[in-house]
């Protein structure tokens, strides 16, 4: 890290934290310390208890983005698949991942920190935190998630 910040500065970029907005110069540097980073709970398309934090970009929208996912012990996402290569490295705890259209605790694999994944779109799969869990998510978006199941959604019923 350290090097990386000489560099940054060496060559005159401008750097953010996670929550400040980066410089507008065509050159940049995000630096986000973990105990810098701003969570807020997960989009309601995600089970309640999840938090998220957005490192870079927007993925809702076409471009790069980074962001990272906190998964309480336990914390469950139904089969489910996205629209673009999900890529998937584990910062913390261990991910547990199932491939299929139903969510099978015999099929869990587990993934320890450190773990990185690629997913290519469509592939159906499910997830466990095994203790607290942190994930980051980068891609190129725009980003989504399908339930298999309409009934797993969480925002079923919701206008």
């Amino acid at each position: 890290m350290r090097y990386l910040l000489i560099a940054a500065f060496t060559l005159g970029t401008g750097t953010a934290a996670a929550q400040d907005t980066p410089h507008t110069d065509v050159s940049h540097a995000i630096i986000a310390p973990p105990d810098q980073i701003t969570w807020a709970p997960a989009p309601s398309m995600l089970p309640e208890g999840a938090k998220l934090a957005v490192l870079e970009g927007d993925p809702s929208r076409t471009g790069p983005f980074t962001m990272r996912l906190l998964m309480p012990d336990r914390y469950r996402i139904p089969p489910h698949y996205h629209p673009i290569v999900e890529h998937v490295t584990v910062v913390k705890g261990t991910l547990r991942v199932g491939m299929g259209e139903k969510f099978d605790a015999s099929k869990l694999s587990p993934l320890p920190t450190g773990t990185f994944a690629a997913l290519e779109p469509g592939t159906r799969h499910f997830v466990e935190a095994e203790g607290e869990t942190i994930l980051q998510l980068h891609g190129v978006g725009p980003w989504g998630l399908t339930y298999v199941s309409p009934a797993d959604d969480p925002r079923r019923g919701t206008p």
